[in-house]
């Protein structure tokens, strides 16, 4: 059974100018067609004749990048925003976590908004007395729950707004991308949350930017770019296939890592760092396999006996891949003296398709740092493996006694 059945959904929205607001006024009351006299330049085609079909029991993810129309889409699906033109069916008891404090009265306490969202939810009263303990518990708001909501941080929204949807008991879930807001713990346990719903056979739709979610937790994903649907299917290659789209229009400014952080006392800094392949070509997007280096151009201050030279690669989740200096490789310093450069080339990347930082650093044997860069690079890796984790190795399989099995007809890398 088919729990959502889009059928070529558009959506316009008009772009305000104060140029058009009263003809256009004019025309909606008169001619009942908001867009009958707005020319192209003066609309917007959030979602354009998207036809989608999600199975009773799916967990079902949506990606693109920002204004490619995702949580248009997820409103249409929620009954919150009407389609221009189409039709949509859905089929079951829709809960949907969409915006920040979306239904939340500011003025009166998260109590009572849970009742008021709950009927609005399709509860009574008397279903909501007998879940209201555990939706306050779940929410980590016991000392806080009588206060009016306007007083709540973002995160204390998301917390409330999550808990009282997933409590409603609902056949489909829509959740957007406000799970990303709070902390780690509470992200955490909210999607196990969605796990134990997906466990329990409930239709779980999600817009969200975390691709390694997506990978893990999605039956299905769809892709969407501009409105349209680009492609539907295994999550694996649809994010891989966006990963390609995205990398072929991305460029190596765009790729440069936030959120660098520096510190030492410089009496030997870097002064510059980059990556290349192994053609010296400075780059920052690698294909599986093709080899990397890490260079970087330093200068000693004064004449130094006693230094080291460091890289740590990470994965998008912060996760460390790999690390090592020249200390722990037993390499030994003698002196270092003005301008030099240092190179650290791993001859093939055996990473899986991703985003990777880097840190760079130079300090002494017993630690003390000279400069050290915390996400001075970032890079990704392209591949149509669909392998998940972080490292693939090189590796064949091999099958012996009573076992028959075909092998593929493309190697895909």
């Amino acid at each position: 059974m088919k729990a959502v059945i889009l059928k070529d959904v558009t959506k316009y929205y008009r772009r305000f100018t104060s140029r058009r607001k009263f003809q256009t006024l004019k025309s909606a009351i008169l001619e009942r067609n908001l867009f009958a006299h707005l020319s192209p330049k003066e609309i917007v085609k959030a979602v354009d004749g998207v036809s989608l079909e999600i199975e009773k029991g799916e967990t079902f993810g949506i990606i693109g990048e920002n204004g490619s129309g995702k949580s248009t889409l997820l409103k249409l699906i929620a009954g919150i925003t009407k389609p221009t033109s189409g039709t949509i069916q859905v089929n079951g008891k829709v809960s949907a976590l969409i915006e920040l404090g979306a239904g939340f009265h500011p003025e009166i306490s998260g109590r009572e908004n849970i009742y008021i969202n709950g009927i609005m939810l399709g509860l009574s009263k008397k279903e909501i007395d007998e879940k209201i303990d555990e939706i306050i518990k779940f929410a980590e708001l016991e000392d806080f729950i009588d206060m009016p909501v306007k007083a709540y941080s973002s995160g204390m929204y998301m917390r409330l707004g999550f808990s009282v949807a997933i409590n409603v008991n609902p056949d489909i879930l829509l959740v957007d991308e406000v799970l990303a807001v709070g902390d780690a713990s509470f992200v955490q346990k909210g999607l196990e949350k969605i796990k134990e719903m997906k466990r329990a056979g409930k239709t779980i739709v999600f817009v969200t930017h975390a691709l390694d979610l997506t990978q893990k937790i999605c039956h299905r994903v769809a892709w969407m770019k501009k409105g349209k649907i680009m492609m539907v299917g295994e999550p694996k290659e649809v994010v891989d296939r966006y990963l390609m789209d995205a990398l072929g229009k991305e460029s190596s400014a765009e790729l440069k890592a936030t959120s660098t952080d520096r510190w030492g006392n410089r009496e030997i800094e870097i002064k510059e760092v980059w990556l290349e392949n192994l053609q010296g070509k400075r780059t920052t997007h690698f294909d599986y396999g093709e080899g990397m280096r890490i260079v970087m151009r330093v200068e000693a201050k004064t004449r130094q006996e006693d230094f080291v030279f460091g890289v740590g690669i990470f994965n998008s989740e912060g996760v460390n891949v790999y690390g090592t200096n020249t200390h722990l490789e037993y390499f030994k310093p003698r002196v270092i003296d003005g301008e030099a450069t240092v190179i650290f080339e791993i001859p093939s990347l055996h990473l899986i398709n991703g985003t990777y930082t880097v840190d760079v650093a130079v300090h002494r044997e017993d630690g003390f740092a000279y400069d050290y860069i915390k996400n001075a690079l970032k890079f990704r890796v392209h591949s149509l493996s669909r392998e998940v984790g972080i490292w693939r190795p090189p590796h064949e399989w091999k099958f012996e006694g009573g076992v028959k099995i075909e092998p593929p007809q493309q190697k895909k890398d």
